[in-house]
C-alpha cells in the first residue's frame, strides 16, 4: 500500500489562524499557505498506509479520554540560532498541550514517534526565511495575543504537493468539535470528519 506522512496538530481557530498565515505569508515564508496554522502535536511522521485504521482508533481513544483546555498566545521567540523559526508563544495551555502530545505519541500505541528536541508547543510564524525577515516577524508580532477553548485536534496527511489537508477531526470527550477550518487554507477543503493529515520544528 505504500507510506503516508502525516501530522497531528491543535488547529488555531478563525479569525487567528488566517490572519497568521497571512502574516507569515508576508514575511516571505513560501510554506506559509500549504501549512494551516496549528499546534504541533505529532511532527511530520511516515507510515505505512495500512496502520492508518489503528491510528485513526487510537486517536478516537485519546480525545475521548481529553477534556478541553484554556489557550492563550501571547508574545514572540524564536529558536535560533539552533532552529531558523520564529513563533508566538503559549502563555497558557502549554500544558495541556504537552501531555496531549504524550499520550498521541504513546510509545507502545500506532503514533510513537521520537523526538529530535524536547516538546516545545509553539505556533510557527517564520520558517526558514532569511534572518531580516525573522527580525521582522520577531518584531512585529512582539505584542500579538489570542485566546481560545482547545476542544479537540486533527490528524493531517501532507501530499505530493507539500500541502497538508486534514484528514478528520478527534473532538475531546463528548463535547463539540473544536478544530476549525481556516478560511483559505487547505485544512477547509477537509476529507470530512469520516476521512479516510506542526514541538519540535516542522511543519511548521
Amino acid at each position: 500500500m505504500g507510506t503516508v506522512t502525516l501530522g497531528v496538530s491543535i488547529a488555531v481557530p478563525e479569525p487567528y489562524g488566517s490572519r497568521l498565515q497571512e502574516l507569515r505569508a508576508g514575511f516571505g515564508d513560501a510554506a506559509a499557505h500549504g501549512i494551516p496554522t496549528h499546534v504541533t502535536l505529532v511532527p511530520p511522521t511516515e507510515v505505512e498506509a495500512d496502520r492508518l485504521p489503528a491510528i485513526r482508533a487510537h486517536l478516537i481513544a485519546v480525545a475521548a479520554a481529553f477534556r478541553s483546555f484554556r489557550m492563550r498566545l501571547g508574545g514572540t521567540g524564536t529558536f535560533r540560532p539552533v532552529s531558523p523559526v520564529v513563533f508566538v508563544k503559549i502563555a497558557d495551555g502549554a500544558g495541556g498541550c504537552t501531555r496531549l502530545q504524550s499520550e498521541v505519541r504513546d510509545p507502545h500505541g500506532p503514533l510513537r514517534r521520537e523526538l529530535a528536541f524536547p516538546y516545545h508547543p509553539h505556533v510557527t510564524i517564520a520558517h526558514g526565511i532569511s534572518e531580516e525577515a525573522m527580525d521582522l516577524a520577531f518584531t512585529s508580532l512582539a505584542d500579538y495575543a489570542a485566546e481560545w477553548i482547545c476542544e479537540g485536534f486533527a490528524l493531517y496527511e501532507q501530499g505530493s504537493d507539500g500541502v497538508w489537508r486534514k484528514l478528520r477531526e478527534y473532538p475531546f470527550g463528548s463535547g463539540p468539535t473544536c478544530v476549525p477550518a481556516q478560511a483559505g487554507s487547505p485544512a477547509g477543503q477537509a476529507a470530512g470528519t469520516a476521512g479516510a493529515p506542526g514541538a519540535t520544528v516542522p511543519p511548521s
